[in-house]
């Protein structure tokens, strides 16, 4: 089960904001501080106020002495920067976790909001194993054909990490309030076979009745605000602890940014905000969501949804029953 502290990542993140505002109160440059602590390399400093590298606890003592900050705020950031460190422990609860899912992972602990929208594809966290499987296995097909056999990876490790990281939604007793609108477009047929796409649809019956999830179907003929057609797949991230800075993680074809600063980060809380707007309810998202399953053949037998582990829990499998029949 994913921890329910935020990452060594986060941390970083969290411990180089501290500094800069530190740096910032003080009226000094970065220059002046690489001076004054005698460090040889510039790019030092900016490596930790931008989270990029692992922190040394004699560095942050050294900024914490040229800053003059206070005893509590000192023990704080000091116990920020051991956690930020230990990146070996909380690998632990993460062994099959390849580079890319571990990204999404880092972020997605500690986390007490997570908004989500994909204009083509079901996200991460919602994928049954067979779906996540056929995602996966299209890109390592591309990957191959351009010549980089390598990149690919291992399909099954991949979808193994898809599954750990999605025991977050049923986390005991911290699980993220989660929302995620979800295009038509990404539920339809040149998305997974029948079979594979009906059971996907099953699990988002099973997910959408949890408390703490909240999913809106986009019908692909409704309208956003005045004719807005978003660019491109994102999600925002608000953690548990209100001090480490909100995130978007933003989608691209070959690349994924994130961003902590705010303009960015308001402008997708607004663009989210009309995707749910324009979004069918939640009452409708699931009626929708039950249609949508009863119209593809059922050539798998019963329902056997995996969701964070090789079969549903019990208590969904008895929702898996009844919209199975349906």
């Amino acid at each position: 089960m994913p921890p329910a502290s935020p990452s060594p990542i986060l941390r970083r993140r969290r411990l180089g904001v501290e500094l800069r505002r530190l740096r910032e109160a003080a009226g000094l440059t970065g220059d002046q501080v690489i001076e004054r602590i005698g460090w040889a390399s510039a790019s030092k400093l900016s490596r930790l106020e931008n989270g990029r590298s692992r922190p040394d606890p004699q560095d942050v003592r050294d900024l914490l002495d040229l800053y003059r900050a206070d005893g509590t705020l000192r023990d704080e950031l000091l116990g920020i920067t051991q956690e930020a460190g230990d990146m070996r422990g909380w690998l632990k609860n993460f062994p099959v976790m390849t580079q890319q899912q571990r990204g999404f992972a880092e972020l997605e602990a500690g986390c007490a909001v997570i908004s989500e929208y994909n204009p083509v594809l079901v996200p991460g966290l919602l994928q049954t194993a067979e779906y996540a499987r056929i995602r996966i296995a299209s890109v390592h097909e591309f990957d191959e054909g351009t010549g980089d056999p390598e990149a690919a990876g291992d399909i099954d490790t991949e979808v193994q990490a898809r599954l750990a990281r999605q025991t977050l939604l049923s986390r005991e007793p911290h699980a993220p309030r989660y929302t995620a609108v979800l295009e038509e477009a990404a539920l339809g047929g040149r998305t997974a076979p029948p079979e594979v796409l009906r059971e996907q649809l099953v699990q988002l019956c099973e997910l959408a009745m949890l408390p703490n999830v909240t999913l809106h179907v986009l019908p692909q003929d409704t309208r956003i605000g005045s004719w807005y057609l978003p660019p491109t797949a994102f999600s925002l991230y608000r953690f548990a602890d209100p001090q480490d800075p909100e995130t978007v993680a933003i989608e691209g074809g070959f690349t994924d940014v994130m961003s902590t600063e705010a303009n960015a980060l308001n402008g997708y809380k607004v663009v989210f905000e009309w995707l749910c707007t324009a979004a069918l309810s939640e009452s409708d998202t699931l009626s929708w969501l039950i249609e949508a399953t009863g119209r593809l053949p059922d050539t798998a037998g019963p329902s056997t949804v995996a969701y964070g582990a090789a079969t549903a829990p019990p208590q969904r499998r008895r929702h898996s029953g009844r919209l199975t029949e349906r």
